[in-house]
């Protein structure tokens, strides 16, 4: 029974995967084609093809993050049909998306939701599997200092940074966060205010990957 057994138990081994972000190219992009993301006078984005045992499963826009040995965190570019109704065929425009989690070794690759996060605002500077950004309220009108974590529920951090006008606003919002290791402390600097710095202190959530036991 031993024999039979074990080239069963080989053959349900986990297949390993190759997973990869190929080469980049640069597509025509606009304010007109991603009013939430673009900026004024952008005509280009960079994205990557990720790319799964040779296959090309999605696509991706900007630098990735290394987040441990066996997973990292890009964003996502998303090609969406911008065509109308009355329009003959498909027209194709690029948008960023959201950011994913993609493992190594499994090829997943997971949406992250990152907590007040607003496209036209936020630009996330990572640290281990912290994201800090500035973020939006749901109403429009609140300008917050945000830090979140991978697998958190709820954001490490969210302080009012000020008002925010939609239709009257600088541009950027935010300096790029700076992060302090020891002790863990990050920096925001909105536009035209004066710059704040957090401490972080406290229990942080646990990273569990796949094939992680709970």
């Amino acid at each position: 029974m031993l024999a039979l057994a074990l080239p069963a138990m080989a053959w349900c081994a986990a297949k390993p995967h190759v997973v990869s972000l190929g080469a980049p190219r640069r597509e025509p992009y606009s304010v007109e084609g991603d009013p939430a993301a673009a900026g004024k006078g952008e005509t280009e984005l960079r994205v990557r093809p990720l790319v799964v045992d040779g296959k090309v499963r999605d696509w991706t826009t900007g630098e990735a993050h290394t987040v441990t040995e066996r997973s990292f965190a890009v964003r996502r570019a998303v090609r969406l049909n911008d065509a109308l109704p009355t329009d003959r065929g498909t027209r194709w425009v690029w948008q960023r998306g959201p950011w994913l989690l993609v493992d190594r070794e499994s090829g997943k690759a997971t949406a992250l939701h990152l907590p007040d996060f607003d496209p036209s605002v936020s630009e996330v500077v990572w640290f281990r599997d912290y994201a800090a950004y500035c973020g939006l309220s749901a109403s429009g009108k609140q300008l917050f200092a945000v830090v979140a974590q991978i697998a958190a529920r709820r954001p490490l951090l969210a302080r009012k940074l000020g008002g925010w006008n939609a239709t009257d606003h600088p541009t950027p919002a935010c300096a790029p966060a700076v992060w302090q290791r020891d002790p863990l402390k990050v920096s925001f600097e909105p536009t035209g205010a004066a710059a704040a710095s957090f401490d972080l202190v406290g229990a942080s959530a646990v990273l569990v990957e796949d094939g992680d036991s709970e």
